[in-house]
C-alpha cells in the first residue's frame, strides 16, 4: 500500500513543478498550478499508468500484455495531454490497429530513441506482485510495450526489484544490492551502481530520472523528506517524485506517509486498496 500510494503522492506533489527549474525551498504540501493547471492532489499519467498495471495484474492474475495495453490506451484516450511523445505515439499506432510491440519498435525507429522514463514510472505494481526471478523479464516485457530501448527496461527492472525486496522485509541496502547483482553490465549498472558519483538530473531520460530518484531515496531520511527532495529538483518532477515515492513507500510502509498527503491525494482510497489487493494476491 505504501509503494503504490507513495508513487501517486510523488506524482501529485511534483506535477505543479514539471518542466520548471529547481525549487529554492523544498515542497512540503500538495500545491496547485503548473503547466496543466493541476489542482492539489491531482496526479498525472504516471499514476494513471501504474493503476492500469495494477488493475491488469489483479484481473488477469499476472502480467497480460494484451489486457494491459488496452487499459493503457483507455487512459490515454481520457487524458492525452498528460502523456509524453513516446507513449502517445505508440498508443496512437495501437489505436490504428498496429500490435503494441510493433508500435513500440516503429516509434523507436522513427524517433531514433525511446529511452524516456514512461515505462519506469508505471512499473512498481510489478514489484508488489512478483518476487521471483521472473520479475526481471516481466519488467522488460512491460517496458517494451511502449519503450523498445533496453535501457528503459533495465531501469524499470532495477526499481521493481528494489520495491519487491523492500515490500518483503529487505532493508534499503539489501534491496539495492540485489538489484545491482541482477543488472546487466553497461551504463545502467555504471550509473546506478555508483549513484553518489553523479549529480541528480531530473530528466525525461529513463536512466537519469531513475538515478535522480534512487539517489534521493538512498540519501536517507523519512518518506516525506525523500519525496520533498525529489520533487524539488524541478525538471520532470512528477516522474522523479513518483519513482522516489514508490521506493520510499515500499520501504517505510503506509503508516509513515503523512496523513494530510494521503487525505489530499485524489482517489487515495482506491489507490491504497489496489496496493492491498496486489499484496494479498502475491501471497497466494
Amino acid at each position: 500500500m505504501g509503494a503504490l500510494s507513495g508513487l501517486a503522492i510523488g506524482d501529485a506533489m511534483g506535477a505543479p513543478f514539471e518542466g520548471g527549474p529547481p525549487l529554492r525551498d523544498q515542497v512540503h504540501e500538495m500545491r496547485s498550478d503548473g503547466l496543466r493547471k493541476h489542482k492539489p492532489g491531482q496526479y498525472t499519467d504516471d499514476t494513471l499508468q501504474a493503476i492500469a498495471v495494477a488493475e491488469s495484474l489483479i484481473i488477469c492474475r499476472g502480467f497480460n500484455p494484451d489486457d494491459l495495453i488496452g487499459r493503457l490506451v483507455d487512459g490515454y484516450k481520457k487524458f492525452p495531454e498528460f502523456y509524453g511523445p513516446t507513449s502517445a505515439s505508440v498508443f496512437e499506432l495501437v489505436m490504428s490497429g498496429v500490435p503494441a510491440y510493433r508500435a513500440a519498435t516503429i516509434t523507436h525507429m522513427k524517433n531514433g530513441s525511446s529511452r524516456s522514463n514512461g515505462s519506469v514510472m508505471r512499473g512498481p505494481p510489478l514489484g508488489i506482485y512478483y518476487s521471483g526471478p521472473e520479475l526481471r523479464e516481466i519488467s522488460f516485457c512491460c517496458s517494451r510495450l511502449t519503450h523498445a530501448d533496453p535501457v528503459a527496461g533495465q531501469c524499470s527492472g532495477w526499481v521493481n526489484r528494489m520495491i519487491s525486496g523492500m515490500c518483503r522485509g529487505e532493508s534499503r541496502e539489501q534491496a539495492y544490492e540485489k538489484a545491482y547483482r541482477e543488472c546487466p553490465e553497461g551504463e545502467v549498472m555504471d550509473m546506478l551502481g555508483d549513484f553518489f558519483s553523479y549529480d541528480p538530473i531530473p530528466s525525461l531520460d529513463a536512466l537519469l530520472a531513475t538515478h535522480a530518484a534512487l539517489r534521493e531515496f538512498m540519501d536517507g531520511g523519512s518518506f516525506a523528506e525523500i519525496v520533498s527532495r525529489a520533487v524539488s529538483l524541478g525538471g520532470d518532477s512528477d516522474t522523479v517524485g513518483a519513482i522516489a515515492g514508490a521506493l520510499a513507500g515500499s520501504w517505510t510502509g503506509l503508516s509513515e506517509i503523512p496523513g494530510t498527503w494521503l487525505t489530499d491525494l485524489k482517489d487515495s482510497g482506491r489507490i491504497t486498496g489496489l496496493g492491498a489487493v496486489l499484496w494479498d494476491m502475491s501471497q497466494k
